[in-house]
């Protein structure tokens, strides 16, 4: 059951945002309402989130107050990392949190934390340990990041490898099962935690993983899981058969659905970061998804007819300068 639609993620992030092409945030703001809209337009009853922001920013969360996006949102949502890649400590989550309260009064979800094992597996079970104490009861949904580790085969979505040094092999580590899917030291303290404590695992497309992490999901007595569908992957071959498998596979839980990531030639510039060149496009991408996998529970099932399609500019790829 999807039962809330989260928009973008880490919009405040160069590595998921380009701040060149807007650099303040007026186009993501305008998507951000558009795409709201479209989905309460599909159902009302969906909770609306702001993407997971990172850095944890209260002036970002301002400049989306200033803008109007909030009143467009039931939610908004943090990411924090302060063991590889914040520069604040792990016990100041409190003070992160209550930064984020003065600023807006929408309930306030992490939907993403998590430790890697790059320097030692010890070191992320003693993080979960003390995530937990710090996070469990204090905001409104707290998830875990992740279940799986990144395979060293793919890369990881950001946009400054070059600069991030060892930092960036940190991506690879973050989960509680290995590559090779063995479990960590991690896992068994996870599930101590579970329901409280969600669940995020992003799946690439067709990702051989689905089905064993499913499998692993129910194992560990996880209820909130967060995951991604990509507008960028909406314009590959068989991309509905295989959103279909992936929304199939998670039916047993309550499953946050996030929307992002540009097609690239729906981009100002042909990236997957950039601001779309018509904003109404992923609206209509969200709208879409929300009719697909989250209708209105007392309208039935909504056709998927030729006006999500017109929306998202599937008829003609070449009327869209498709190249």
């Amino acid at each position: 059951m999807i039962e809330a639609a989260m928009i973008w993620n880490e919009p405040n992030n160069k590595s998921h945002w380009d701040p060149e092409i807007d650099p303040e945030w007026s186009l993501f703001a305008q998507m951000a309402i558009l795409a709201a809209d479209a989905i309460a337009a599909k159902n009302p009853e969906l909770t609306k989130v702001l993407g997971g922001i990172s850095p944890i920013d209260p002036f970002f969360i301002s400049r989306m107050k200033n803008y109007g996006v909030l009143d467009h949102l039931d939610a908004v949502a943090l990411h924090g990392f302060p063991l590889d890649w914040n520069l604040w400590q792990i016990h100041e989550w409190p003070e992160k949190i209550n930064e984020i309260r003065a600023v807006t009064d929408l309930p306030i979800w992490v939907s993403e934390v998590g430790v890697s094992t790059f320097g030692a597996e010890e070191v992320q079970l003693w993080g979960l340990q003390r995530t937990a104490e710090l996070l469990k009861g204090k905001v409104e949904r707290c998830q875990w990041y992740s279940l799986y580790d990144l395979p060293r085969s793919w890369e990881a979505t950001t946009r400054h490898r070059e600069a991030e040094g060892s930092s960036y092999y940190r991506h690879y580590y973050m989960g509680i099962l290995r590559e090779d899917g063995t479990p960590k030291p991690a896992l068994e303290e996870f599930a101590k935690h579970t329901p409280d404590l969600g669940l995020v695992q992003w799946f690439h497309f067709e990702d051989p993983r689905l089905d064993e992490a499913a499998a692993w999901m129910r194992r560990l007595g996880v209820k909130s899981v967060r995951t991604g569908l990509s507008w960028a992957d909406r314009f590959r071959p068989n991309a509905l058969d295989w959103f279909d498998r992936q929304m199939q596979a998670l039916e047993d839980f309550d499953v946050t659905v996030t929307f992002c990531f540009t097609p690239e030639h729906r981009g100002i510039a042909p990236h997957h970061t950039s601001a779309p060149l018509v904003p109404e496009e992923f609206a209509g991408f969200c709208e879409e998804m929300v009719e697909r996998y989250a209708p209105r529970q007392n309208s039935g099932y909504v056709s998927r007819g030729a006006k999500s399609a017109r929306l998202l500019g599937l008829e003609s790829r070449a009327s869209l300068g498709a190249g």
